[in-house]
């Protein structure tokens, strides 16, 4: 019998979260926003159980055509990138803080920035940087073979998403090659707070239940606990954008934020 393959940081993560009684809790802030200093400074914030409770925590990548991202986090990373953010900036302060964080770190952008910066060098700078996986939502799986060999050799994982039109045939595909956990995006459309989610969640995360081994991780929209009463199968993770970003620019701390879900 061939040995398992090795379970990696994210899934072991969020296995541990689960194991505890509670989601996991997955933070998406945009780097260098709302400030240079204060980005890493709500980073600091968020890890850990003495701070935010973060278990895993997603760092958006700016860019200047962000297709997939609704107004707040377009916005951000606007600003972002006027404050005179780059990939390497972003790079360059993981590394010099490796080892800092207790919580999983993710990289979510636009495949042009990591192209431009080089997959092999990408590679090794994440892994020197504590990276443990890459969110892409333009690189689709027929092309993704490069990028997925190159950071695997590196331990770090190439997260799929999938969302309410994936069906589970093509989910089945994603699952072949998949690591990590399985970003499931409640609705078609943008990233943006919403005042509820949409009816279908439960069935597009019963779909991905058939179709993955690995954790199930839900964004787009969420920002309270009450919005996921009454699944008949919650997530195993909870991903917020938009309503930290706003609730940062508003003047309040990442690590209020997450109170409610540390309570939950």
């Amino acid at each position: 019998m061939l040995p398992e393959a090795p379970v990696s940081r994210l899934e072991a993560r969020v296995a541990a979260a689960n194991a505890a009684g509670r989601p996991a809790l997955v933070p998406f802030l945009t780097a260098g926003f709302p400030t240079l200093d204060r980005f890493w400074e709500e980073m600091d914030g968020l890890d850990g159980a003495d701070g935010g409770g973060a278990d895993i925590i997603e760092i958006g990548v700016p860019f200047s055509d962000p297709v997939a991202d609704g107004p707040v986090v377009e916005a951000a990373s606007l600003r972002a990138l006027e404050n005179g953010v780059t990939l390497r900036w972003i790079l360059d302060g993981l590394k010099a803080r490796a080892g800092r964080y207790d919580a999983e770190l993710v990289l979510m952008g636009y495949y042009n920035p990591f192209l431009q910066y080089g997959l092999e060098n990408l590679a090794a700078d994440a892994a020197a940087a504590g990276v443990a996986g890459f969110i892409v939502p333009d690189l689709p799986l027929e092309e993704d073979a490069e990028m997925r060999a190159l950071l695997a050799a590196r331990g770090i994982d190439l997260i799929a998403l999938v969302g309410p039109n994936t069906t589970e045939e093509r989910m089945a595909e994603y699952a072949a090659v998949a690591s990590g956990y399985v970003y499931v995006v409640s609705v078609l459309g943008i990233t943006g707070v919403r005042e509820g989610l949409p009816p279908e969640v439960p069935q597009t995360l019963a779909r991905a239940r058939r179709a993955f081994r690995l954790p199930l991780a839900l964004g787009f929209g969420i920002r309270e606990p009450k919005q996921l009463e009454g699944f008949p199968d919650r997530p195993d993770a909870v991903v917020f954008g938009s309503a930290l970003l706003r609730h940062i620019d508003a003047g309040n701390s990442a690590e209020s934020f997450l109170a409610a879900w540390k309570r939950e």
